[in-house]
This record gives structure tokens, sequence and C-alpha cells, in this order.
């Protein structure tokens, strides 16, 4: 099985990730409902296990938990990847979610980029700030070493189209993890 579990203490945040690529229980507490919900989602269209752990100063606003909690997972991933040899490396996928159309398409490449094409008209969903979206998808990337491309064409609804961010994202490194026939690296390089 492919896990990592990551600790991180700060004077902000308090946080605990166990990850499973292969599958297994989810179970997400941040103090962000909509967060949890969104981190539920990407567990569940993953087909990832995943127990998070989230306690930040939510009284200042939500960015820290949000960040920290890219940090952290990112870094499960790379952990729980190991050497990152033995899978199909990319992934992309299109979620539409009613008026939305969310794409991502990633690199598990160990240079870490995000470009992150969206706008949100509402400010909020609930007590979650929808600029954080993007601090969340850049704290992950940086953190787990993927190429990361997140694009959304169109659509009005911050929720809708936050929700297929995450289940976009999900299911394109569903795909990349997916262990290869062979087990070598997908790379002329021979080493990624």
């Amino acid at each position: 099985m492919r896990t990592a579990t990551v600790e991180r203490n700060t004077k902000e945040t308090k946080i605990k990730a166990e990850l499973c690529l292969d599958g297994g229980e989810i179970q997400v507490s941040t103090g962000i409902g909509f967060f949890d919900h969104m981190l539920t989602a990407f567990g569940v269209h993953g087909g990832f296990g995943l127990k998070l752990s989230v306690t930040g100063d939510l009284e200042v606003d939500t960015h820290h938990t949000v960040e920290d909690t890219g940090i952290v997972l990112g870094k499960a991933f790379k952990e729980a990847l190991c050497k990152m040899s033995g899978i199909q490396r990319y992934g992309f996928f299109d979620i539409p979610m009613d008026e939305s159309l969310a794409r991502a398409s990633l690199d598990i490449s160990n240079r870490p980029f995000l470009v992150f094409n969206a706008t949100f008209m509402q400010e909020r969903c609930g007590d979650y700030e929808t600029c954080m979206t993007e601090e969340f998808w850049r704290a992950f990337a940086m953190n787990s070493g993927i190429t990361l491309h997140i694009n959304v064409p169109y659509g009005t609804n911050a929720h809708h189209q936050i929700e297929a961010i995450f289940k976009a994202v999900a299911h394109a490194l569903k795909i990349a993890v997916k262990k290869n026939d062979d087990g070598s690296v997908l790379s002329t390089k021979g080493v990624l």
C-alpha cells in the first residue's frame, strides 16, 4: 500500500494527514464546512483513503488553515509516491457541474508548478473564501512536486466551479498514480 502520514504544527495551524493512494476510509475535519465537503469529494473521486484533522486560527480568516492543509496534503502525496516510479505519471480530466466546467491536467514530475485560471463571482461559499482555492492548489502543487494546470473556462456559481475543480484534480490524480505495467519510471532521464 502506498501510504503516508504527515504532521505539521505551527503557531497558526495543527494538521495531521493520513493518506493512502490505494483507497480507504475518509474522515475530514478542518473547521470549515465547505472545505470539508471539497476535501471529502477529493478523497471519494480520487479513490484515496484520507484522514485529515486540522485546527487553525479561523478567528483570523481561512487563509492559514486552507493553505497549510494544501502544504500537508502535498507532502503526503509526495511521500506516498516515494520515488515516483511505476506510475502513469500524467493525468487529465474534465468535470462538468451544472453550468460550470473544470479541467485539470497534471504531471507528477518532481517539477512543481501551478497554472490556475478561474474567476469566481461570489467571494464566499459558506465560511470558505473562494480566493483560497488557488492558494490551496498552489501549496499542494509546490509540496507534492506536481505540475498542475487548472482551468475553469466558464461557470457562474462558485460552489459548482470549486467542487468541479476538486473533483477534476482528484480524477486526474487517480489516473496519474495508477501503477504502470512494468514498474519503470516514465521518463527519458530514467528518474523524476
